[in-house]
């Protein structure tokens, strides 16, 4: 961070480049220590992405929360919202961009500070939340299958989903593209199945 907070003072288009760098290099991390499958080519955006779908944001006992998981993923999409913002100001006013020969627009100490510190609270959180579980994961085959129940009410609802000769079931192209969005609906299923099994009581004796 120390070279980031010299840029904001002295040259602030460079401090958008360093934001940018810091991100993806924490985010790149943290998917080679966790075993995690990327590609070399791929942007910032879905770097960051990838790592938030493979850390574990809840404490193990408000896992089935499904109104707190759905404010951590506004709360998430914030800061995927914060990350395209950088990578656009690193494109368009960054000391080291590429692109055409057109003069770069000059900011000041006070924008290059918003990008800085945006930076420094993604990979402080990204850092700590990777650090503060080390305990495998249970393999993603596994815990799909786990929710049989919940996997066959998807199903029902969306009907197999075909491309030309090959037939692909709903839940699981759910949870291999977006296993954020499994878990949080998985939550209120189990939510809905509690509640469900709650209100079912005993006759009352005659």
């Amino acid at each position: 961070m120390e070279g980031i907070e010299r840029a904001v003072g002295e040259k602030p288009g460079l401090a958008f480049d360093l934001a940018k760098t810091l991100v993806e290099s924490v985010c790149r991390a943290v998917l080679v220590e966790r075993s995690i499958a990327f590609g070399d080519d791929e942007d910032l955006p879905k770097l960051f992405k990838t790592a938030t779908n493979n850390l574990p944001f809840l404490p193990a006992e408000a896992s089935g929360e499904a109104d707190v998981r759905k404010s951590l993923a506004q709360t998430l999409n914030g800061l995927h919202t914060a990350i395209q913002g950088i990578c656009e100001l690193r494109n368009q006013c960054g000391f080291a961009s590429h692109g055409s020969g057109n003069p770069r627009p000059a900011m000041e100490s006070v924008q290059a500070l918003l990008a800085a510190e945006a930076a420094d609270a993604i990979v402080g959180f990204l850092h700590r939340v990777h650090r503060q579980d080390r305990t495998p994961r249970t393999s993603p085959r596994a815990e799909y299958e786990e929710n049989a129940d919940f996997n066959e009410s998807v199903d029902e609802a969306h009907g197999v989903i075909r491309i030309f000769d090959a037939e692909f079931r709903p839940s699981e192209v759910l949870f291999q593209l977006e296993p954020q969005t499994y878990r949080v609906y998985l939550a209120e299923f189990d939510t809905e199945a509690q509640g469900e099994d709650g209100d079912t009581a005993p006759d009352a004796a005659p």
